[in-house]
């Protein structure tokens, strides 16, 4: 077995969830024993910036024990940066080491941080092909590997609720706010106009919006409610404003809804345009005319939306199952690892 010492940000990120956890089990049928270690005060500072020295000093100081651990394994895997937008104890680990990053963390404070530690990394592995151009800059060892779907959760349900309202629906955290405000305009125009449709949010807090009383649902996410909260949804949406760090983004909401065979409509924005050339799995919107007409051609066609749906979920299983990439994800800390013992 080829054992690796995984740092991520947290037990409860969706990064470190999703990019290094959920294929422990997957790994271990490939020859890999995957080892997570993080800080339980977490990657990212609190919100209060007195107590950000002592959060600071306190977290590097746990991850020391983390560090030394890693000389037990045969290379280590950074799911990016131990201390959000640091360089610190990175190049103390147990090398050959593996930087795997799925967001354009470049664009914080300098980017220093990212220079050096892709630096220090014998490999990269980019979520999508942006990702990838702009860390081939700073190291030559770049593997594209999307965010995987477990497909064996995220499912297609076998008969969908006989209901006559339908449930247009988005997923993510709070801070991911002023993205759902994109669609906020075709969205109150589209449930002004059909009184029998809902918005439901699935987020950690209600978002702010002005939409039509009644018609907007929420529904706090939890590991137990996720999937039925998408399961259950007629479309799926994942409004983007059209930025570098948009544009960064591995598109994982689109994947989501389509796993469970729910059609999207999304911002054409980095790789969310990119699935949606794949086949016909949903629709971009690129103005608020776009968003209305899409939602509404989307309501008003049952066979469509099964269509689409349909499509979406073979695309998953074909391209962005993790039954796909655990076997890619292997092979590429294999290499690594094996390269190092030569």
């Amino acid at each position: 077995m080829i054992k690796v010492a995984a740092f991520t940000t947290g037990q409860h990120k969706p990064g470190s969830r999703f990019r290094v956890r959920q294929y422990i089990p997957a790994l271990r049928e490939h020859g890999i024993e995957l080892s997570e270690f993080y800080t339980r005060l977490g990657a990212y500072p609190t919100r209060r910036r007195w107590i950000r020295p002592v959060w600071a000093l306190g977290a590097l100081s746990s991850q020391v024990p983390n560090v030394v651990q890693s000389y037990r394994h045969h290379l280590t895997l950074f799911q990016r940066e131990m201390i959000s937008t640091f360089f610190t104890l990175e190049r103390f680990t147990k090398g050959p080491r593996i930087l795997d990053v799925d967001d354009a963390i470049w664009l914080y404070r300098d980017g220093s941080f990212v220079h050096r530690l892709a630096g220090i990394s014998d490999s990269v592995i980019c979520g999508n092909s942006f990702l990838a151009e702009h860390f081939s800059r700073w190291n030559s060892s770049i593997t594209i590997l999307p965010t995987a779907v477990d497909t064996d959760r995220f499912i297609t349900l076998a008969s969908r609720p006989a209901n006559e309202n339908l449930t247009i629906g988005w997923s993510g955290g709070y801070e991911g706010g002023p993205d759902l405000k994109v669609a906020e305009a075709a969205l109150q125009i589209v449930l002004n106009r059909n009184p029998n449709v809902r918005l439901r949010v699935i987020s950690d807090q209600p978002p702010c919006l002005n939409l039509p009383p009644g018609q907007m649902e929420f529904v706090r996410w939890t590991p137990e409610t996720e999937v039925r909260a998408i399961q259950t949804l007629d479309i799926g949406i994942m409004p983007l404003r059209d930025t570098l760090w948009s544009r960064g983004k591995c598109a994982y909401k689109m994947l989501l809804y389509m796993s469970c065979g729910v059609p999207a409509v999304v911002s054409p924005v980095g790789m969310c345009g990119e699935v949606c050339n794949l086949a016909e799995v949903g629709i971009s919107a690129g103005t608020t005319q776009d968003w209305v007409e899409a939602l509404e051609e989307l309501l008003r066609d049952t066979q469509l939306r099964t269509a689409m749906g349909a499509k979406a979920r073979d695309i998953i299983e074909q391209k962005f199952s993790i039954h796909q990439l655990a076997p890619k994800l292997a092979a590429e800390l294999a290499r690594v690892a094996e390269r190092n013992r030569n």
